[in-house]
């Protein structure tokens, strides 16, 4: 069985501003012999329709005085090298390995520039196998470090420990340092290591919008009584329009925020909003900005093919939130088929096969257990889960295939960044807003009105129009814990 395709649900809000005779009834007509029975309240058929709670939830708003708005965040501890290889066979005592320069060697946040491996001579590292399956490691010390006169920037010779290792020639292998070994009465450490920070910056967007209602509809009267979603009503309709464009408004700001991308160079967005034609001739990164969905699909994690449903599948996240902060407390906002997929993974979890039920994960309570909307449960962390309107809204998020998100978990609590602006290390929220503004502007939320109706004076212009305006910038701090959920 399977919900019918019609009746289909409206997916267009009405574009009316004033209220005509089609607003409400059906071949109106004046000339009518029977007056109709008519409902003086506009009924609430979506019920309350707006989507803006997520940043609510999570998110902080600061100020911000600049266009740019840079963070650093600390980088890993210890140091690991992936996919090195050696020249050397399996029976050598020593070998010189290569350690390859991609992002996840060297710092990303130093855009591929060449840098010298961390790896100083008297240090013992292990060596690991990469191949899937294979046993084989083998510990070693260095005994020539890199350097750029010497070896190479990302050339190390390491002896083993062992007489034969048995790693062939152009495996790759993960190298770390675990500790060193000196002899007796010689000098220390030569060198030391400077901890490089990730560098990441942001930039706000200006977001507008507008009502505009003329003089002489302000002063009609309709025949239904409107109420606004703050209690206000009458039967004046510009009052719920300009309350409607409000809250859409609203809903943008935080919306902009989750989906916003930057302009590459030569794209027509570039083009457009930097004031030239549509000819691919734009700057990159001087318009749009880097939204949360963006963040975390770039530099953040991301679970495809469709949800977690097993345990065996949530595990594999929860294992790389191991690898990640494996911050202890994270919260899940999602569409309404990942809850409920949530919700079996774990009601499965208290069944111990036909015939037997057990509850102990209720405490025992046959009563409990029938309600299987769970809302919080730990695995290895706490993790609470929180239905996303955003991502049900059939005209936002919920009525898409391509590109479709089913959940985002966001880590609770905040992180420590250099912040450069302050020039010291600061706590900040994992997500918030930074807003324009200064000791003479505050551009967080903005709004006046101009014409010559509604108690404006600024024109000759015969009616009201409310304007609206926010910059602002999203900053997602240490992406690298949060999770992307998509089919």
């Amino acid at each position: 069985m399977a919900v019918n395709v019609a009746p289909g649900f409206d997916l267009q809000p009405s574009s009316q501003q004033v209220p005509l005779a089609s607003n409400y009834i059906v071949d109106f007509n004046f000339l009518n012999q029977y007056l109709p029975d008519t409902y003086e309240k506009e009924f609430e058929r979506y019920g309350n329709r707006t989507v803006a709670s997520f940043l609510r939830m999570v998110g902080a708003e600061m100020p911000s005085n600049s266009d740019l708005i840079k963070w650093a965040e600390q980088g890993r501890l210890h140091t690991k090298y992936t996919s090195c290889t050696s020249a050397q066979g399996a029976a050598a005592l020593e070998g010189t390995w290569t350690i390859p320069n991609p992002g996840a060697n060297f710092n990303p946040a130093l855009a591929g520039t060449p840098n010298v491996a961390a790896l100083r001579v008297g240090q013992t590292v292990m060596i690991s196998d990469e191949t899937p399956g294979s046993t084989l490691s083998v510990k070693g010390i260095v005994t020539e470090a890199p350097s750029a006169g010497g070896l190479g920037v990302n050339v190390v010779k390491i002896a083993y420990y062992q007489a034969s290792q048995g790693i062939a020639n152009g495996v790759a292998c993960s190298i770390f340092i675990y500790g060193s070994e000196f002899n007796k009465g010689t000098n220390g450490m030569v060198g030391s290591l400077e901890a490089d920070d990730f560098i990441f910056d942001n930039k706000p967007i200006i977001i507008k919008d507008k009502y505009s209602v003329s003089g002489s509809d302000m002063a009609q009267i309709g025949w239904i009584e409107v109420t606004t979603e703050n209690g206000a009503s009458g039967y004046l309709w510009y009052l719920k329009s300009e309350h409607e464009t409000r809250l859409r408004f609203e809903d943008y700001l935080e919306t902009a925020m989750i989906e916003a991308v930057p302009a590459v160079a030569g794209s027509g967005a570039g083009d457009f909003l930097q004031g030239q034609a549509v000819a691919g001739t734009s700057v990159a990164n001087l318009n749009g900005s880097d939204g949360i969905f963006y963040v975390v699909n770039d530099r953040g994690n991301v679970y495809g093919g469709g949800n977690p449903q097993v345990l065996a599948d949530f595990d594999s996240v929860i294992q790389r939130l191991d690898k990640q902060g494996a911050i202890e407390e994270n919260v899940i906002f999602l569409n309404r088929n990942f809850s409920f997929d949530i919700d079996d993974m774990l009601a499965a979890q208290n069944s111990y096969g036909a015939g037997g039920t057990s509850y102990g994960l209720f405490d025992n309570d046959e009563e409990m257990a029938l309600n299987l909307g769970f809302t919080g449960f730990r695995r290895g962390y706490d993790f609470y889960k929180s239905d996303w309107k955003y991502l049900n809204d059939p005209t936002m998020r919920g009525g898409i295939n391509g590109g479709k998100v089913n959940g985002l978990l966001v880590p609770a609590g905040s992180t420590t960044v250099y912040d450069q602006i302050l020039g010291k290390n600061a706590k900040r929220p994992f997500l918030h807003v930074r807003y324009r503004a200064s000791e003479t502007e505050d551009r967080r939320y903005k709004t006046w009105i101009t014409g010559s109706a509604g108690g404006a004076r600024t024109s000759d212009l015969d009616a009201m129009e409310v304007n609206f305006l926010s910059e602002r910038a999203v900053c997602t701090l240490g992406a690298n814990n949060f999770f992307l959920f998509q089919d």
